[in-house]
């Protein structure tokens, strides 16, 4: 018969595997709470980050509209607009237009162009009149010379050498929070660009390179028209995207100009036409209607 001081001992033993037991089960119930927590953060950030690069386009080189990266598949939907900022207003940076640069990139271009001419670029006038006719409609373009100089030398030049003639527009998107046509592709693909790349100017511009803003969305209301890219530095190239219904994204794409009300009756046709439901989802591919630039002139 086991003496008291045995059973004490015994006792105590069991007491200790209890308390082992439920420290383990304490620390595992932690773990799993830890790694939930993280898979809920990396859901979040993914989501925010698919969302933010709805403009970017498949091309290492170019842009690519909102383009998102075309590589991914689907989008999260897009939060209401109302309460998110507005393009900020324009404050002419020191040596806008000064030195507009047009480098090289890896990917030649889609189709055979000259660079445009590099260094000081004028800010006057400080507005263009482009004429784009579509076989869905004309759309009248005025390029904002004043706040986007290397970017409206870069599409003007484009333009006078034909390179948009006879290239279709690729990409409509019809979601909650993004309504635009991109275009500026002569593959067709969303992959193509004119063998060279530019940085962004209004508004990223208006932003230090540091500031958490240019990550969070604006309103790039209807009516404007924008460059599309792949979110590097320095990724503009022909890809255009033209907004026919208040859009959100982060103020990383150029915006260069606005489309006027008979372009706008144009874009509302094409997008009226619906989406042939592509990689992104039903709501992200190509125009039902097929969208052909016959031509691209400056007024």
């Amino acid at each position: 018969m086991p003496t008291n001081e045995q059973r004490r001992a015994a006792a105590k033993r069991k007491l200790e595997r209890q308390l082992e037991r439920r420290a383990q089960q304490e620390r595992r119930r932690r773990q799993l709470m830890i790694i939930g927590a993280v898979v809920g953060v990396l859901v979040v950030v993914g989501a925010a980050v698919f969302g933010f690069l709805f403009l970017k386009d498949d091309s290492d080189a170019d842009t690519a509209s909102a383009a998102p990266s075309s590589s991914t598949t689907s989008a999260a939907p897009a939060p209401s607009a109302e309460g998110l900022p507005q393009l900020p207003p324009f404050a002419a940076p020191a040596g806008l237009g000064s030195n507009c640069e047009y480098p090289v990139t890896q990917e030649p271009a889609s189709k055979k162009v000259n660079p445009p001419r590099a260094g000081e670029v004028p800010t006057d006038p400080a507005e263009v009149s482009v004429s784009m006719t579509t076989n869905q409609g004309n759309l009248g373009l005025v390029l904002d010379n004043a706040k986007a100089p290397c970017t409206v030398n870069s599409f003007a030049s484009l333009a006078q050498q034909g390179y948009f003639n006879n290239t279709v527009c690729h990409r409509l998107t019809a979601s909650e929070g993004l309504k635009v046509l991109q275009c500026g592709d002569p593959t067709g693909k969303g992959t193509g660009g004119p063998g060279y790349g530019f940085d962004n100017e209004y508004p990223t511009n208006q932003f230090q390179p540091d500031d958490p803003a240019l990550q969070s969305p604006v309103v790039y209301p209807r009516g404007t028209l924008a460059m599309a890219n792949t979110g590097a530095p320095g990724s503009n190239g022909s890809q255009f995207f033209l907004v026919y219904g208040d859009s959100q994204l982060p103020p990383n794409y150029t915006v260069f100009g606005k489309i006027d009300e008979t372009g706008l009756a144009t874009l509302d046709k094409i997008a009226g036409a619906g989406v042939v439901p592509g990689e992104r989802g039903a709501d992200d591919g190509a125009p039902t209607n097929e969208v052909k630039v016959t031509s691209v002139l400056l007024d």
